[in-house]
């Protein structure tokens, strides 16, 4: 859909392809662009909590769009 191409936020469903792809060992590609994304690995968690986020943060060096999420969850949040 041409609207949806010129969003500035990706579609959730292609924050989920990207996740998809990520999550399963393969290269994410920006599905606007097709251009390889770079991922930065970014902390999360409050320190004395038993737990510790594992977020990703890929970005697309082509349009700029980027989609942030929580590799165990799956989800952004």
């Amino acid at each position: 859909m041409a609207a949806d191409r010129e969003r500035a936020q990706y579609t959730e469903e292609e924050q989920r392809t990207i996740r998809e792809a990520f999550t399963a060992g393969g290269e994410a590609r920006c599905p606007r662009c097709e251009v390889g994304m770079t991922a930065r690995v970014i902390g999360g968690g409050s320190f004395g909590l038993g737990y510790a986020r594992r977020r990703e943060w890929l970005m697309c060096p082509g349009c700029k769009r980027s989609v942030m999420f929580d590799v165990r969850r799956g989800t952004r949040n």
